[in-house]
């Protein structure tokens, strides 16, 4: 059967951990492992984590100092033995079935590279959370897959992890984008409410979101660094021009997919003259 390492980040979120450690417990899939790290927490997520290891052999812990949520994940995911990943944040919760379900998927369809479900808030909010279908000129405007999607250790071995200078949030966003981009798989939505987001005020994406000046500079970091995959899709490029709104960075967008477009001439024509000669 095939092992599934879930990785399970937790900064100062001891009163939820136990929440959290208790869904994956439930799953109706039993070939997992659980791998917390503790991200140089202050408050008892010691002692909790302590507690689940020495319920439950399979789950396993790490400490460490802080170094963020980034850093954190790539650790456990460094050690895991499992085929495939899943990300799961310490205030979170998973379905019972998620596992199940999403084992079908990677036994029936290997095309899929990026497998999650249906999605719900709880916390300081409570509602479904209704996501947009995915396609990936959508991904690249806005992320509509949260952070708790299954994916191949492989894959994010092909990517390099979790970009460690996100430390602000968005970070998913930014994994996303780069493994459908190097691997070019699809992905899959189960007909299934899989996954629970925890709302919390004081959250790094809440307090991001409500920030323009920090937005802004997310979307410059993450179009330059996949500067290419953009320049691909003229209106999500557009689209980020108008997002972004700072002459001095679209022109530098601007004159970049005016490279792109000169360099694509260039390879046409000389494609044409190959022709003409063999």
């Amino acid at each position: 059967m095939t092992l599934i390492s879930i990785i399970v980040p937790c900064y100062n979120q001891a009163q939820y951990l136990s929440e959290c450690l208790q869904s994956v417990s439930d799953q109706t899939y039993t070939n997992w492992e659980c791998i917390i790290i503790n991200d140089g927490s202050t408050d008892n997520t010691d002692s909790i984590a302590s507690q689940w290891t020495a319920k439950d052999s399979r789950i396993k812990y790490i400490k460490k100092h802080n170094e963020g949520v980034c850093v954190a994940r790539n650790t456990g995911i460094s050690i895991a033995n499992g085929e495939w990943i899943l990300p799961l944040d310490g205030d979170d919760k998973i379905g019972n079935d998620y596992l199940r379900q999403a084992k079908e998927i990677m036994d029936s369809r290997p095309d899929v590279g990026l497998i999650y479900a249906q999605a719900e808030l709880f916390g300081d909010e409570c509602e479904i959370w209704n996501l947009p279908e995915y396609n990936f000129k959508s991904l690249l405007r806005a992320n509509m897959i949260y952070c708790s999607a299954f994916y191949k250790k492989e894959d994010w071995i092909k990517t390099g992890g979790y970009d460690v200078s996100m430390k602000h949030g968005w970070e998913d966003w930014e994994f996303w984008i780069n493994l459908l981009g190097t691997t070019n798989k699809n992905v899959f939505r189960l007909d299934y409410l899989g996954f629970y987001y925890r709302i919390k005020k004081n959250s790094r994406n809440y307090t991001l979101a409500r920030n323009d000046e920090q937005v802004k500079e997310k979307i410059q970091y993450i179009t330059t660094k996949h500067l290419n995959l953009y320049l691909n899709h003229i209106g999500t490029f557009h689209h980020l021009c108008d997002v972004i709104d700072d002459q001095n960075y679209n022109n530098f967008l601007l004159q970049e997919k005016v490279k792109r477009y000169e360099t694509n001439l260039i390879i046409k024509f000389l494609k044409k003259i190959y022709n003409i000669f063999n």
